[in-house]
C-alpha cells in the first residue's frame, strides 16, 4: 500500500507547486508560427531573454537566413542576414514583429510571460504591431482598428501566397479578417498614437518610433 501512497503524495506536491506559480514572470509558454519556404511574418510575444535577433535565430539553427523589422521612422525594413555570422544584427524585445526568410520549418517564441504586455508607439504612416497576449477579446482586425482609432488599414502576411491581406476602413471594415493573440500586423495610422495605452514600462514599445 505504501508503494502506491508515496507516488500519489509526490504527484500532489508537484501539483501544489504548479498551482502557486501564478505571477506572469513565472509562467513559461510558447507561441507557434507555422512557416513556409519564403517570407513569414512572426513575432516575439514571449520573453525568452533575447537581446539580439541573432539569439532568436540561434534558437532555430538552420531555419532562417534573413530577419527584418519595420522602421516606422524611415518607412523601411531593416535586415540582418546570415553570412556564417549575422550581418546587420539588431536588438529585439518582447512583442516585436519580425519578417523572416526561412525554410518550411515552424518558428516558436518560447519563454516567460512578459512582465508587461506589449504596447506600441505608432507614427503617421505604416507601423507594425502584435496583438498583445492579454487581448483575446479582439477577434477581428476591424476590432483592433476601431479601438486604436487612427487606423485606416490593417494587413496580415499570407505566407502561402507571399502577399499582404488587408482590411480597409470605409465606414465598415472591407476585407475584415480574424486575428488572435500573438499575431503580427502591418497597420496604416493617420497620426501618432500609443496602443494599447499603459501606465508603465513603455520601454517595450516600438523602440524605433520616436
Amino acid at each position: 500500500m505504501k508503494k502506491f501512497i508515496l507516488p500519489l503524495l509526490l504527484l500532489l506536491a508537484v501539483g501544489m507547486l504548479v498551482a502557486v506559480e501564478s505571477a506572469p514572470s513565472e509562467v513559461v509558454g510558447y507561441v507557434k508560427y507555422p512557416c513556409v519556404a519564403g517570407l513569414n511574418f512572426v513575432a516575439l510575444p514571449m520573453d525568452a531573454g533575447y537581446t539580439m535577433a541573432s539569439e532568436f535565430a540561434d534558437a532555430h539553427l538552420g531555419v532562417m537566413t534573413s530577419m527584418s523589422y519595420w522602421d516606422a521612422t524611415t518607412q523601411s525594413w531593416v535586415s540582418a542576414d546570415d553570412f556564417g555570422y549575422w550581418e546587420g544584427d539588431f536588438p529585439v524585445y518582447p512583442g516585436m514583429p519580425l519578417m523572416v526568410y526561412s525554410s518550411a520549418a515552424d518558428v516558436y517564441s518560447i519563454g516567460d510571460m512578459p512582465a508587461t504586455n506589449a504596447s506600441y508607439n505608432l507614427l503617421a504612416n505604416l507601423n507594425t504591431i502584435m496583438i498583445p497576449l492579454n487581448r483575446s477579446d479582439l477577434l477581428m482586425a476591424g476590432d483592433a482598428g476601431t479601438e486604436i482609432g487612427t487606423i485606416s488599414t490593417l494587413s496580415s502576411w499570407d505566407s502561402a501566397s507571399q502577399s499582404w491581406v488587408s482590411a480597409d476602413d470605409f465606414g465598415y471594415w472591407e476585407g475584415d479578417f480574424p486575428i488572435s493573440i500573438g499575431m503580427p500586423l502591418m497597420v496604416f495610422s493617420s497620426g501618432p498614437t500609443t496602443w494599447p495605452v499603459r501606465s508603465q514600462n513603455t520601454g517595450l514599445s516600438n523602440r524605433k518610433s520616436k
